[in-house]
């Protein structure tokens, strides 16, 4: 399966529920969102297991703002609707595949167990 494009009236129903999700926020006039297109699009090639989403900040503002993006390309991964990573800046492929093999190798029972002891604490 290829990237998805996200609007704010599919976002939910892409990101919910178990799985792995990966969000690329970019815009048409970013040159290192230019540069990281294809890598991003490889991986979505490769994964197929993985939902591999595409949000235009400048046609979603409201989402961007939602998730206070203030430069791109922002990268965001999400394990079973929990978010696990959030970071601005282009990656290049083989650090792009270990974000994915680590996202892939998280123990959620683990985190679900640390953010209970956070909230908690």
């Amino acid at each position: 399966m290829s990237y998805v494009n996200i609007t704010a009236d599919t976002f939910n129903d892409t990101v919910e529920g178990d799985g792995m999700v990966i969000l690329d926020f970019w815009a048409p006039w970013c040159g290192p969102c230019k540069s990281f297109g294809p890598i991003f699009e490889a991986a979505a090639e490769k994964h197929g297991d993985i939902v591999f989403a595409k949000i235009n900040t400048e046609d979603e503002q409201e989402l961007a703002a939602h998730f206070k993006i203030r430069s791109i390309p922002t990268l965001m991964a999400l394990k079973d609707g929990i978010v696990v990573f959030h970071q601005a800046g282009a990656m290049m492929a083989p650090q792009f595949e270990q974000l994915v093999q680590a996202v892939r190798d998280l123990d959620m029972d683990q985190v679900r167990a640390d953010m209970a002891a956070q909230d908690q604490g």
